[in-house]
């Protein structure tokens, strides 16, 4: 069952929710099996984080890697709030037709 996690640290500031992400990448976890969706949001001296998961337990297997980044860069999650989730509404993707081209950059004209 997809869970819906949502997390609210106190002063999570833009600048080490950027570093969180860097170091994530570093550990090949910067796009973590089983997470679908992700989003932070707020100001940039109080993001909170909303995430959705195929599982609970895809989620606490990220959280072997994140836990000790998160210790590292002194921010305190807290408990975060866990749910399941109902539904998720995705934008349908954009169809092109077989004979448009994706335009390249403008060329330019000799003078």
């Amino acid at each position: 069952m997809a869970i819906g996690i949502y997390f609210s640290a106190a002063g999570m500031s833009a600048a080490k929710y950027d570093e969180c992400i860097k170091l994530l990448k570093k550990a090949g976890a910067g796009n973590p099996a089983g997470r679908s969706y992700h989003a932070a949001f707020g100001p940039k001296d109080n993001l909170m984080v909303f995430d959705v998961w195929t599982s609970q337990a895809a989620f606490d297997k990220f959280g072997k890697t994140l836990m000790p980044i998160l210790q590292q860069l002194g921010i305190d999650l807290g408990t975060p709030a866990v749910m399941p989730v109902h539904k998720v509404i995705l934008p349908a993707p954009k169809v092109t037709s077989p004979g448009k081209q994706a335009k390249g950059p403008a060329s330019r004209k000799k003078r």
